[in-house]
């Protein structure tokens, strides 16, 4: 890590404080929350998520269920017809190799290996599959939305064009024990400072560090 990151994950820590982990919710759930979130506001899926758990208290009720009542049900969270499809394929895939829709043996399983498994479900893809291992089982991987690839070529901390190249280049620059934390902080310092549109770089705390704030000083 060098001392630049190191100076980053320190100030983010500082100023919005040391994330504790705790399991957001079993695995399959945070699959399926994941997929929800895809696309929308955290309300908008959260609201999905909800609707959905209430209309099927199992996931056996769920693949049981046609494709069109699902995307009603999760219509709030957006691309309904799309995510339902991507939903019931993925715990069918699920119950077809296991017997049962149940992830909790991924904790068996070394970091490499369950990401793999994970991807290879249909409509999975690497941040899908590492908000499941983070969340679910704290391992030490960065999922990377819109946020955390925004802040993060911002920064300098990164020069990447996709976020799949992000999240793969984060495994080697933040450290195991700091990937939980350094996520969260991250997409709480994108939401409220370094936003999209407008950066607030004359309120960021780490402007005398940042490439994109040192770019247009200088221009």
């Amino acid at each position: 890590m060098t001392v630049r990151i190191s100076v980053f994950i320190s100030r983010i820590n500082a100023h919005y404080g040391e994330q504790k982990w705790a399991r957001w919710r079993e695995p399959v759930g945070e699959l399926v929350r994941t997929i929800l979130s895809q696309n929308t506001t955290d309300k908008n899926s959260l609201r999905a998520y909800a609707n959905l758990i209430a209309k099927f208290p199992t996931w056996e009720d769920l693949i049981l269920a046609q494709e069109e009542e699902i995307a009603e049900i999760i219509r709030s969270g957006g691309l309904a017809n799309i995510k339902a499809k991507k939903i019931k394929k993925a715990l069918i895939e699920i119950k077809q190799q296991r017997g049962q829709i149940d992830l909790e043996f991924l904790a068996d399983y070394d970091i490499q290996k369950a990401e793999e498994y994970l991807v290879s479900l249909d409509g999975v893809g690497p941040k899908t599959a590492a908000c499941v291992l983070i969340f679910s089982f704290n391992f030490p991987i960065m999922p990377v939305d819109t946020h955390v690839h925004r802040v993060s070529n911002r920064l300098g901390m990164v020069s990447t064009k996709s976020r799949e190249k992000t999240q793969e280049l984060m495994k080697s620059l933040i450290p195991p024990e700091q990937m939980y934390n350094f996520h969260l902080n991250i997409i709480e310092h994108g939401r409220t400072v370094c936003k999209a549109g407008k950066p607030l770089c004359h309120e960021c705390f780490l402007s005398d560090i940042c490439a994109h704030n040192k770019t247009n000083t200088e221009n």
